[in-house]
């Protein structure tokens, strides 16, 4: 992770701004080929941004999995998102619908919300909701937090699962132990997340729950998982998670992985594919209907 020199674009706000244009450019968030062998993939339009759904051409299961890709805010899905995508399909036999939702700083947290609750309704809305799953990485686990609350607030039901990898849930950064998370970690830097969060928000407070849903309750919510690296400087954001669901007595499924990065289940190593298994159980368990 290191020799990518990945960390780079996070730890310097001028860096972050060098990269937007060519992390943003839509080409790049087609599905490459090595995700799309063997799956069937359809491209939607919903408010004028691509919507990703991918099948198996066979043997589909009922469960359907929205996924928000993470960036933090402001770079586009990347051709690791889109296989393990196609990793999960073949391994679960699911559907999944990727949005390529608005990036900042030429879109705001309003445009994104607005833009993810209609991809739901569009998608997933006639899905029954036991086959419903929310899943997301870094922003797109902020995201997919924000889209549940959003569903419970319109009194709709909620997905059967909530699952939450590496996620972003506070982009004040305010937490004292950032900062030396943030020395362990080889990907993320706190300048980069900062300026970005700061893009997004724009003239929202930042701790309002809409753009760092750490700060909004958790009841009445699907079921909840969240998967973490000790080496991730978000590592605070997952354990205040745990530490709030258990003062709210709300069950969390909170699993931390010694020594793995930001977004790691993505990879293509043994640590990710052991989580990749744990991840496939939440798609395709049964629970009380």
């Amino acid at each position: 992770m290191r020799l990518t020199r990945r960390k780079q674009t996070f730890a310097d706000v001028g860096k972050l701004h060098q990269s937007l244009a060519p992390r943003q450019r839509p080409d790049d968030a087609v599905p490459p080929a090595s995700a799309r062998s063997g799956l069937e993939v359809e491209r939607d339009e919903i408010l004028g941004r691509p919507v990703y759904t991918i099948r198996p051409p066979h043997g589909r299961s009922s469960r359907h999995v929205l996924y928000f890709h993470g960036g933090a805010y402001v770079h586009q899905i990347q051709k690791d998102h889109w296989k393990f995508l196609g990793r999960l399909v073949k391994r679960t036999g699911c559907t999944v619908t990727a949005p390529l939702y608005p990036l900042a700083p030429n879109h705001r947290y309003d445009q994104t919300i607005t833009m993810i609750l209609a991809a739901y309704k569009e998608k997933l809305g006639e899905v029954a909701p036991h086959d419903q799953i929310v899943m997301g990485d870094s922003a797109g686990g902020g995201l997919s937090l924000v889209l549940a609350r959003q569903l419970r607030e319109e009194g709709r039901p909620q997905p059967q699962e909530i699952v939450l990898l590496s996620p972003w849930l506070d982009i004040t950064m305010s937490d004292p132990m950032q900062r030396e998370y943030d020395k362990k970690d080889p990907y993320l830097g706190i300048p980069g997340l900062l300026e970005a969060g700061r893009l997004y928000a724009g003239a929202l407070d930042p701790s309002d729950p809409l753009v760092s849903p750490i700060n909004g309750n958790l009841h009445g919510l699907g079921a909840l998982t969240v998967f973490v690296g000790t080496r991730d400087v978000l590592l605070s954001d997952a354990r205040r998670l745990r530490t709030k669901a258990e003062a709210e007595h709300v069950p969390l499924e909170y699993r931390e992985y010694e020594g793995m990065f930001h977004a790691w289940v993505l990879a293509t190593i043994p640590e990710a594919q052991r989580a990749t298994d744990r991840i496939a159980d939440l798609v395709t368990r049964e629970r009380g209907r």
